[in-house]
């Protein structure tokens, strides 16, 4: 067994400390040290965008980031985004557009487009396009997951 390494880092807005083997993904290390499995694993290799969180305020793909950089960053992941019970508006609308089937791609979505309603609160369907590129859907096709999230937007603001 590699030396493990301690690492500090908030983790939806609560301050994490974890110890990781410096080889391990920070997918691995959200899934199975923290077991927050609201993380999907897709790919493994960037390509498909299910395992998207946001460090700093900006997406990433967990796979291919070491879960030893995380050291002094802020991470949200998809267990962060409802407050308590009560969804946040983009799950919300998600459901509301069914904008999802199988599940394996819904929170890699949900996290790039709050990360684009956070830079852009009234985007046009252009740049939710553009915004979500980076994430697959081999299941509902993309239409009703822009038009949740451009009716998000319209309800957020």
């Amino acid at each position: 067994m590699a030396k493990r390494t301690l690492v500090e880092t908030v983790i939806n807005n609560e301050p994490v400390e974890l110890l990781c083997e410096p080889r391990q993904s920070l997918l691995e290390v959200l899934r199975d040290e923290l077991h927050m499995t609201g993380t999907k694993e897709g790919c493994l290799t960037g390509d498909c965008g299910a395992c998207t969180i946001l460090v700093d305020g900006r997406p990433v793909c967990s796979c291919l980031m070491l879960g030893v950089e995380a050291q002094g960053h802020k991470l949200e992941t998809i267990e962060g985004l409802a407050t308590g019970a009560e969804l946040h508006p983009l799950q919300r609308k998600f459901l509301e557009h069914a904008s999802l089937q199988c599940g394996i791609c819904t929170p890699g979505f949900l996290m790039s487009a709050k990360a684009l309603l956070d830079k852009i609160p009234r985007p046009t369907e252009a740049e939710v396009r553009y915004h979500l590129a980076g994430n697959l859907c081999r299941c509902t096709g993309y239409d009703k997951i822009v038009r949740a999230v451009l009716d998000a937007a319209r309800e957020s603001g």
